[in-house]
């Protein structure tokens, strides 16, 4: 071995240390000169500098134990996220008549629909159960086009629906809270990606045959042609506005539902399906779908055992929010009051003068109370809340059920940050917080 001397090994640190930096000033340039042409990379690898990836657990069970392993912890979890599924209605999920004139006819899914969604496919999204990446699909795009249709064809025509794309990997997502409650995880589904290219085709013809029938809901704006979270937020804005500026008092409710796309009940979705008129064998595809789905957790390369999942749209997957909206459809008030939905964020306001007033918008709860029962859906009255607009409110007090709504003097809206007054301050200080701290990211 050739010895070298320690002043010739400290240069050849000091070059190696240099071209790094140089190398990682280089990553961080580019996106920054591109900004023009190409913002969403810039600002993904802004989102990527601030995002505190959130580890899952140490889990305390019900009992007391705390959970560290990661076996345990997804065998744990998997077991909580199968708890607040609703049992299965096999009357309702077997037995649905279809007889509201559905056309059966033959579906055509072309090569170029096909390849046209596997071009379009993220190239850095996770894959599946089948550890296939989208990557490798988006760039086969052209040669696989032809027999994916022939086979998406075979399986929307003769509804079966392979027991491959009825499994899925779940993942469990922090939202915020104590790490150690399993309640404060978002179970996401990752599916077949191939499956979800059919999925994807498949809901624009659901879409596109409910526009049709007219029998979309004029108060949800959510997956449908020129609606959009901010057609939400302008839309509730100005009816609330309008009342304010007649010198009116106004009460504006938040309503959650408490596990929304896990436990919509597979019967009841099936039935309010059947009655949307859209092509019997993409509704029978979509019954097969939902049947006999199996979900298991996976954790830091741990796997948990099966477990049947009984009810709800699975989330990670392209049918399951616009089946939560059809679900939802008939969620509606008699009143006039203003109600307004995007998947499962869901708004009620009135006027709110006099007593009058104020029962009207109870009695619209009371309704929303007896639609849950019915439909098997629960709120989470927790995070139901109430907010007071207007000078001359009187704060009067509203319920589900037996539960006093909590009152709120500002509530986050679809990212845009709402408060009594209505005069936007907090969103100004709030955009001003995250661009000042984007700035500091630049420098």
């Amino acid at each position: 071995m050739i010895g070298i001397s320690k002043e010739s090994y400290l240069f050849e640190v000091r070059t190696c240390r240099d071209k790094v930096r140089k190398a990682k000033s280089q990553v961080e340039l580019d996106p920054a000169k591109g900004i023009k042409t190409n913002s969403k990379r810039f600002y993904s690898h802004i989102n990527k500098k601030k995002t505190k990836k959130e580890e899952v657990g140490p889990l305390n069970t019900e009992d007391g134990v705390k959970v560290k392993d990661n076996l345990g912890m997804a065998q744990y979890l998997n077991k909580y996220f199968a708890s607040v599924f609703n049992k299965a209605n096999e009357d309702l999920r077997d037995n649905g008549s279809m007889t509201n004139g559905n056309e059966d006819m033959e579906v055509d899914i072309t090569i170029s629909e096909v390849e046209a969604k596997l071009e379009q496919l993220n190239g850095i999204k996770s894959g599946g159960p089948d550890n296939l990446h989208p990557r490798i699909l988006k760039e086969l795009a052209h040669g696989i086009a032809s027999p994916l249709a022939r086979s998406f064809n075979e399986s929307v025509n003769s509804g079966v629906v392979p027991y491959d794309w009825r499994i899925a990997n779940i993942v469990p997502i922090f939202k915020k809270g104590k790490k150690s409650d399993p309640g404060n995880y978002r179970p996401v589904s990752l599916t077949f990606v191939v499956c979800k290219v059919l999925e994807k085709i498949l809901k624009e013809k659901v879409v596109k045959d409910i526009e049709v029938n007219g029998k979309w809901d004029k108060i949800q704006h959510d997956f449908k042609t020129g609606r959009s979270c901010q057609t939400n937020l302008i839309s509730s804005f100005e009816e609330v506005t309008g009342f304010l500026d007649k010198g009116n008092a106004v009460d504006l409710i938040y309503l959650d539902f408490n596990k929304a796309f896990d436990t919509v009940p597979h019967g009841e979705l099936l039935v309010k399906l059947d009655k949307m008129g859209i092509n019997r064998k993409i509704e029978r595809w979509i019954r097969n779908w939902l049947k006999g789905r199996l979900q298991w957790v996976l954790l830091k390369g741990e796997l948990s055992d099966w477990r049947e999942v009984t009810s709800g749209v699975p989330q990670g997957s392209v049918l399951g929010p616009i089946l939560f909206n059809i679900f939802i459809t008939d969620l509606s008030t008699k009143s006039g009051n203003v109600l307004i939905k995007f998947a499962d964020d869901t708004k009620l306001g009135g006027i709110a003068n006099a007593e009058k007033d104020r029962d009207i918008l109870q009695k619209d709860l009371d309704d929303f109370v007896n639609w849950s029962n019915s439909n098997r859906m629960k709120f989470n009255s927790d995070k139901c809340k109430v907010m007071h607009l207007g000078i001359n409110n009187k704060n009067f007090c509203y319920k589900l059920e037996t539960h006093h709504l909590e009152v709120t003097e500002k509530e986050k809206d679809f990212g845009v940050l709402v408060d009594h007054s209505m005069t936007m301050s907090c969103q100004f200080d709030m955009a001003v917080k995250e661009a000042t701290a984007v700035l500091g990211w630049i420098r």
